[in-house]
């Protein structure tokens, strides 16, 4: 029951991912039909995080008042709400509308799950269930591309929101399963919250959070643009560019599974620096000046691949590093500070790209890279030195 239960969980992270690479995929044609600038990506991209800020915020007091489960499906069909919302649009304004709920309904899930899989599960689930949701994200463009041959952006997106209704239906049929393994429930409720500002007081968690911020600034830039570097950097017309734009998607779930058989070995710490290491491979590939855009195709790979183990590693690290009494708290303040990133970081790299050139990625991927490894690395000696500190008495 306890391997079902974690099926199911990975289930519910394929729907996380699904809606995340469908905006960047489809924009270069969205943003012609509508007739607004390729930078609007960015205001878009805005709306959805600000939802997710707040709901990760709150998602620590909504999961012990009404549970895992519940915060689960709720989120799920507010997702494909808002999926088919976008489907529907005609309108700019309408996708700024719908892009409320997918918003409150992302945020709620990732920091639920996240911080369930962390307390309940060892470092090779947690990158499984992030593989999970590079899958959701692989499939998006996939079916984006198809649209957009065959018809248009709407059925992209109609198309995908079928698939999240169907996955919403399955855990609403299967909510009796959480109930048999109710560990989850025991521990949401056994433990009082230490609150958002108990949680920033804790020693390290400021520099953690800095360097999450970092990282998925990085992520979601080269997740949302990748469509629009090929097609304003390389000349790719924009169904192909839709296509494209998985590749960073298939490096970062390969990794993600890959990292799942390693991980327990190595330890949260050392999949981190190999993530970054090879993300800076990437980054420095993506940088050489070649016309042909297979080497950017290359590059795109690299950097996902080298993303993988680290948004997982982060995350699993919580309760080791800070307590589990507190990893709720604070997986909800790292959502927060991931969305941050994820909200002004991309739509700063749109104003860049329309006002010096989209061919100045490499070097804003880079400047928050660097950023994210002293911080993170600031995080571990920190927590380090209190655990010691904590034995030693």
């Amino acid at each position: 029951m306890y391997s079902l239960l974690l099926a199911l969980i990975y289930i519910a992270f394929i729907s996380l991912g699904l809606p995340d690479s469908l905006l960047g995929s489809g924009w270069p044609a969205m943003h012609e039909d509508m007739s607004v600038p390729v930078s609007y990506m960015g205001i878009i991209s805005m709306v959805i995080s600000g939802g997710t800020i707040v709901s990760s915020l709150f998602s620590d007091k909504l999961t012990r008042k009404i549970g895992t489960r519940v915060v689960t499906v709720v989120s799920v069909f507010l997702t494909a709400i808002a999926l088919f919302g976008f489907s529907f649009s005609t309108k700019f304004w309408m996708l700024i509308v719908f892009a409320v709920p997918y918003g409150l309904g992302a945020g709620a899930i990732d920091a639920a799950l996240n911080n369930y899989i962390a307390l309940h599960y060892t470092s090779r689930h947690m990158s499984w269930l992030h593989c999970f949701w590079g899958v959701g994200t692989i499939i998006s463009p996939f079916v984006m591309g198809y649209a957009l041959t065959g018809s248009t952006w709407h059925n992209g997106y109609r198309i995908v929101g079928y698939i999240q209704i169907g996955i919403a239906l399955l855990l609403l049929a299967t909510l009796p399963i959480w109930k048999k393994v109710n560990r989850a429930g025991e521990e949401e409720k056994t433990h009082r919250s230490v609150g958002l500002i108990g949680a920033l007081k804790i020693k390290g968690v400021p520099f953690m959070l800095i360097g999450f911020f970092a990282y998925c600034a990085a992520e979601a830039t080269a997740m949302g643009w990748a469509s629009t570097y090929f097609a304003e950097v390389k000349d790719i017309p924009a169904e192909r560019a839709a296509q494209f734009a998985s590749l960073f998607f298939i490096g970062i779930t390969v990794s993600r599974f890959i990292s799942g058989f390693v991980s327990d070995k190595l330890g949260d710490r050392k999949m981190i620096i190999i993530g970054a290491c090879v993300l800076v491979g990437g980054i420095i590939m993506l940088a050489i000046p070649i016309n042909s855009y297979a080497l950017a195709i290359a590059a795109f790979v690299t950097i996902g691949f080298g993303c993988g183990p680290i948004y997982p590693s982060i995350i699993h690290s919580t309760p080791d590093n800070f307590g589990a009494e507190n990893s709720g708290a604070i997986i909800g303040i790292q959502m927060a500070s991931a969305y941050v990133g994820s909200t002004f970081m991309p739509p700063l790299f749109g104003l860049l790209g329309n006002t010096v050139g989209f061919w100045i990625m490499p070097i804003f991927l880079s400047v928050f890279i660097v950023l994210m490894a002293v911080m993170i690395t600031v995080m571990f000696r920190l927590t380090a030195k209190s655990k010691s500190s904590e034995n030693n008495m």
